[in-house]
């Protein structure tokens, strides 16, 4: 009889503490850290982050200026397009920022179109690199 209870009681001990395990992790399945909502937004800003960043650097190869250095490179406007869109998050960033500051320079009088073409080879040769090595 003594045998009987105390199993029972392991039983029920055992039981109780695997609800007392499972409990928790289900309750706290429902409280994510990241709600999807907030992930989506995140997402779409990134995303919309992107394609500002790649209008930008596709705005300065468009650039007579980059277009002649395109040419004396010996690279077709279409190549250096397509490189735009493999390069990473932070290097397209990176790009698009010193695409922007050589077009306000060039613009503002700070730049001569030497410069420039220099600027837009330099641009070039990183994106040739990015597409090799990708």
């Amino acid at each position: 009889m003594k045998n009987l209870f105390t199993r029972k009681l392991s039983l029920g001990m055992a039981l109780a503490a695997g609800l007392c395990a499972v409990l928790p992790l289900s309750a706290s399945a429902e409280n994510h850290v990241v709600s999807p909502a907030q992930m989506q937004q995140d997402l779409s800003t990134a995303s919309a982050a992107r394609q500002k960043n790649e209008q930008a650097v596709r705005s300065f190869l468009s650039t007579p200026q980059a277009e002649r250095a395109l040419q004396m490179a010996g690279v077709q406007p279409q190549q250096a397009s397509n490189a735009v869109s493999q390069l990473s998050d932070s290097e397209l960033a990176q790009l698009a920022t010193r695409s922007q500051n050589a077009q306000k320079d060039f613009a503002a009088g700070k730049l001569s179109d030497h410069d420039l073409l220099l600027i837009a080879v330099a641009i070039l040769a990183l994106l040739l690199l990015v597409a090799i090595v990708h």
